[in-house]
């Protein structure tokens, strides 16, 4: 078992991935087995003194010499990304349906935190470069063991799937083909993108699995906490911005708390977000259950532009609101704390980045679930 583990965690394996997928070092003519030296024209990191030299890594100019796989794993890396949550998860509770987007929510956060977590309690390396080919420049100084791609993509699928089947009509069959497809195409995207080995991958949807295994029984539980007291609120903001606040210290900067912290605030505004829907009757609830299941109507044109319109609309909302909060946020942190503005590293310490960070998000989520259906209602889109 030793040696199977370490096999799978061996950088030459996702070298030899990428080499099959007709990924290669810069001027490289022919793929290298045994990996000594940066091949030529690549170019590393600087060096950075709070990075150990493990860390440090060649960011180089690959040789595509097959763009179907090149394209197919960017776009693929790119749905496990804020870009895609940011715009996937918003959709799905203006346009289809917010009891899935709460419940979505819900367990992106859960897998998203334990899985930062892991990575700083665990610190195991990422792929040593050479012989693999990095991609991704702004996580290279984040450990890599598990993946919180594969874990996001790996929660989001089967979340979806696993809400949906006795909720909507549709082949079951299908459901299960395209949550698959998902899951599989960001975990491969992160071997071909050079910053995961196979184990990171495997341990990350292994993760995700048994956490969705121990947490089914309590979704329906999950669901109806914010109605339970008025005092739920203080709750949602005060015990994500303590976990957030102690998370553990690394030996270095990387974006992994910061991250951490712009998933978990995200949850507390959404979480908010539903606690004032329900108690102030602002707008409706999700329903979390119907007398029948529901068959999935046609796609129309009028159907797509209302939906089209309605994101558009939230879209720009959310990003006004982020930027406005973000500046107040650090202006009022810079002045308490007397730091030069525009100081980007004053930006990494813990007692400005958490904080800006949080209330930023928080905002964020909030305005997604709350402001943003107000909107749509005034505008005569709901």
């Amino acid at each position: 078992m030793a040696e199977l583990l370490r096999s799978l965690q061996d950088s030459q394996l996702v070298a030899r991935f990428q080499r099959r997928c007709g990924l290669f070092p810069a001027r490289e003519d022919s793929p290298r087995e045994n990996g000594a030296g940066p091949s030529e024209g690549a170019t590393r990191v600087p060096e950075v003194a709070h990075i150990p030299a493990n860390q440090q890594a060649y960011i180089e100019k690959p040789v595509v010499k097959n763009y179907f796989y090149y394209y197919l794993f960017r776009f693929s890396a790119a749905l496990g990304q804020e870009v895609f949550y940011i715009t996937f998860l918003p959709f799905t509770h203006w346009n289809i349906d917010p009891f899935l987007s709460r419940r979505l929510v819900m367990i992106w956060v859960l897998v998203m935190y334990i899985g930062q977590v892991a990575k700083d309690i665990l610190k195991w390396p990422r792929p040593s470069s050479p012989p693999v080919v990095k991609l991704e420049k702004r996580v290279v100084a984040e450990y890599g063991m598990p993946s919180t791609h594969a874990m996001a993509a790996t929660a989001i699928s089967f979340t979806l799937l696993i809400s949906t089947m006795d909720r909507y009509q549709y082949p079951f069959a299908l459901g299960l083909t395209m949550a698959v497809v998902f899951s599989t195409l960001v975990c491969l995207s992160r071997l071909y993108t050079g910053m995961h080995t196979v184990l990171d991958v495997l341990g990350g949807v292994l993760i995700t699995a048994v956490l969705i295994a121990l947490t089914y029984p309590a979704w329906t539980l999950i669901d109806s906490l914010d109605s339970a007291s008025p005092l739920f609120p203080v709750c949602a903001i005060v015990v994500p911005f303590f976990l957030c606040y102690n998370y553990p210290v690394s030996d270095y900067y990387s974006p992994t708390r910061a991250d951490t912290t712009t998933v978990v605030a995200a949850g507390a505004g959404v979480t908010l977000g539903f606690w004032i829907n329900h108690f102030f009757q602002l707008v409706s609830q999700p329903t979390p259950s119907f007398p029948v299941i529901r068959s999935i109507p046609a796609l129309t044109t009028d159907m797509l532009v209302l939906g089209l319109t309605k994101f558009m609309v939230g879209i720009v909302l959310i990003v006004l609101v982020r930027q406005l909060v973000q500046n107040l946020s650090l202006q009022v942190l810079f002045s308490w704390f007397k730091v030069v503005t525009r100081n980007k590293e004053a930006r990494r310490r813990l007692e400005i980045e958490v904080p800006y960070k949080f209330v930023t998000y928080t905002s964020v989520g909030l305005c997604a679930t709350t402001f943003v259906p107000m909107l749509h209602r005034f505008l005569g889109l709901l």
